[in-house]
């Protein structure tokens, strides 16, 4: 595999820990320095990093010539900033969702890293592991026949309830769409290809959010954005998604995903997660069957497709001396967060908006066990 591919991380909040878990050992990735706005946090993360030394600053760690790629684990409010400071030095980044807080500025990320020529990945890399992966190929081997339709279905209560400190969930680049949306919409792009047009209706059931843990308990936050979406997806190859999201329900028994067709009908895993049991129920069968893992990264977790990006994760689509376009790419992250802004505006307007991205949809994932992606 050669010399191991540096890597910088900006933000090291709770989700960076499962980051971590995929990155820290694996031996085609090393990461060669860490920042955060709290430098205790950043000593303590890099002090269980063998070599990771504390930037002092994003600037810092994009000086440093170990780093080739950024992982930019920030609030989605930073996330332009990073990648244009990224693009500026020279350097991949690959982020967490969504790609930044609006259209404008996910489109100026895409067309910087164009001109300096370094590459953009994009979060989430959950459409990358068996569940979604299997779905795919189901699909693409035409057991569910001429696909039709899908649904998509994400409630809570809101994050409050959990989270100590949401106040970005509920503000510009937050809310119910753009933080769960990706998953969803990320994963129906894979299973369905890219959104030619989308009609959305959105509400906010009331102005301000109380925190129910931690040292904030009690306090309230604003909330700036809407906080139940719901809307219809009309793909470019003529399938209609509907789709809903929503801080606005405590719980749903519907199936997360479910793609419908001619011949057939399919139950996804939730998209939150790399695994789960896909289910076919064909015309004229017997009911539900489970089908076996057929395509994905098998036990993937967060940061497969940083792996992926960089060449170290073992799929006959990455490998060293190559720089393909990655599974978790910007342009599909450009194309989602145009879906999710079309949405909204939709529902602002009353009309439908026509979808101006068209992106390549990514290969689908061999069927890849750990022993291939872990090196």
């Amino acid at each position: 595999m050669g010399e191991p591919h540096g890597v910088g991380i900006v933000g090291l909040g709770v989700i960076s820990g499962q980051y971590l878990t995929t990155l820290a050992d694996h031996p085609g990735v090393r990461v060669a320095a860490v920042t955060d706005l709290d430098p205790g946090r950043a000593e303590q993360v890099a002090a269980g990093l063998p070599g990771a030394r504390v930037a002092a600053d994003l600037d810092d760690l994009l000086a440093d010539d170990d780093v080739s790629t950024v992982l930019d684990l920030t609030t989605p409010g930073v996330h332009a900033a990073v990648a244009l400071a990224c693009a500026a030095a020279g350097k991949d980044r690959y982020g967490e969702k969504p790609l930044a807080a609006d259209l404008d500025a996910s489109r100026q990320v895409v067309a910087a890293a164009a001109r300096a020529g370094t590459r953009v990945g994009c979060a989430p890399d959950t459409v990358l592991g068996t569940g979604v992966q299997t779905a795919r190929a189901a699909v693409e081997s035409g057991l569910v026949g001429t696909p039709t339709a899908a649904t998509a279905t994400w409630v809570s209560a809101g994050h409050e309830h959990w989270h100590p400190h949401p106040d970005f969930y509920y503000a510009v680049g937050g809310g119910p769409l753009l933080d769960m949306g990706p998953y969803y919409l990320t994963s129906l792009v894979h299973l369905l290809g890219p959104v030619a047009w989308v009609q959305g209706a959105a509400s906010r059931s009331r102005d301000t959010r109380t925190i129910a843990s931690g040292p904030r308990a009690g306090q309230a936050v604003p909330v700036d954005v809407a906080t139940h979406v719901t809307g219809v997806l009309g793909h470019a190859d003529g399938a209609l998604s509907t789709v809903t999201v929503s801080f606005d329900a405590v719980a749903s028994h519907a199936r997360p995903l479910e793609v419908h067709g001619t011949q057939g009908s399919l139950v996804v895993p939730d998209p939150n997660r790399f695994a789960g049991d896909v289910e076919l129920n064909r015309l004229g069968g017997d009911g539900w069957e489970v089908l076996p893992p057929g395509a994905g990264f098998v036990d993937a977790g967060r940061g497969i497709g940083l792996l992926e990006m960089v060449g170290a994760a073992g799929s006959p689509a990455s490998g060293p001396g190559s720089r393909p376009a990655p599974r978790a790419s910007g342009d599909v992250g450009l194309h989602v967060m145009e879906v999710m802004s079309g949405l909204l505006a939709s529902s602002e307007s009353g009309h439908r908006v026509e979808v101006t991205t068209q992106p390549a949809v990514p290969p689908l994932v061999p069927l890849t066990p750990p022993g291939v992606w872990r090196g």
